[in-house]
């Protein structure tokens, strides 16, 4: 037998479950099933997130940089040293274990994070996960949590496109996902990570398909283009909600982001925030804050710094 893509695998598993839904009356996207609104709150720090993944996920790509002995913060315990309200858990190597036929756990592990996360006040987990990889139809378990969690807003899709151009799921199936989006009518939001070197990509249609397109500088060298980069992804899907992602670590270059850089993204972030640009910042990652990085010391200083500026 021909070995399945993860692609193809993927969508098999989610045009499956797609069909189990119907069947058991799962209810489409309607005029009243609108997006979850932004909690009440006007202040930059009602805006603030963090992206997160398993606790010492990122020690490899650290020790890379020559920074050993490895992170052991949690998601939760990221977005309180931040002090941002608002958490993106993403899973990494599949991790965490996504719920299954565990009798004897209380909690799966899902919950025990959710339960952690109950203090915040918008959280959003990946149906896609690091690196493009999922485990058949990752979206069940996370609607799940939405109808326990009041707290859970929408999925995110993380490297959601290949090399080519090609996302992990067809235009079509996209929309299937998002009809799917519906818990006690609170219809929850799709997120998407997409990179600067994305922005030739022919996607549009995709995008549009999208409530929030996270903007990322892979490369913290290119952070330098980051207000013509921005326009580009203005232009390419100009209806689309916006927030800018803040790398702290520079995965490309192996480095923490130069100081400057990370001021300058920043800086850049809070002007269009208060213009109305971008929605959301959104910080990465727990992994790196607990390793004696100056760039995080000052990336939680800046945050104190701003967070209770209004927003108009």
């Amino acid at each position: 037998m021909e070995e399945l893509t993860r692609r193809h695998w993927f969508q098999r598993s989610l045009l499956v479950s797609a069909g189990a839904c119907a069947g058991l009356g799962f209810p489409a996207m309607s005029a009243q099933n609108q997006p979850t609104p932004i909690p009440p709150g006007n202040t930059v720090r009602d805006r603030l997130w963090i992206f997160t993944v398993v606790a010492g996920m990122n020690d490899d790509y650290l020790g890379m940089g020559g920074v050993h002995g490895g992170s052991r913060m949690t998601p939760a315990e990221g977005a309180f040293y931040l002090g941002v309200p608002n958490l993106i858990m993403v899973r990494e190597n599949n991790l965490p274990l996504r719920p299954g036929n565990q009798k004897w756990r209380a909690k799966t592990s899902y919950e025990q994070y959710s339960i952690a996360f109950r203090p915040l006040k918008r959280v959003i987990w990946s149906i896609v996960g690091s690196g493009g990889r999922t485990q058949g139809d990752e979206l069940p378990p996370v609607l799940d949590l939405a109808k326990k969690f009041d707290n859970v807003a929408g999925v995110y899709l993380d490297d959601f496109f290949q090399k080519d151009g090609t996302g992990i799921l067809t235009v079509e199936q996209l929309k299937k996902v998002k009809d799917r989006l519906v818990v006690d009518n609170r219809r929850l939001e799709m997120w998407l990570t997409y990179y600067t070197h994305e922005l030739d990509y022919p996607v549009a249609q995709a995008l549009e398909l999208f409530d929030v397109l996270t903007l990322w500088t892979w490369n913290s060298d290119e952070i330098a283009n980051l207000e013509k980069n921005f326009e580009r992804l203005e232009k390419v899907s100009p209806s689309t909600g916006k927030a800018l992602g803040l790398y702290i670590w520079d995965f490309h270059n192996r480095k923490p982001v130069p100081i400057p850089m990370m001021e300058k993204q920043c800086n850049l972030g809070l002007k269009w925030l208060k213009a109305g640009r971008v929605r959301e910042l959104v910080f990465l990652a727990n992994t790196v804050l607990d390793v004696g990085l100056e760039v995080a010391d000052w990336s939680r200083n800046w945050i104190q710094s701003v967070s209770a500026e209004r927003l108009s």
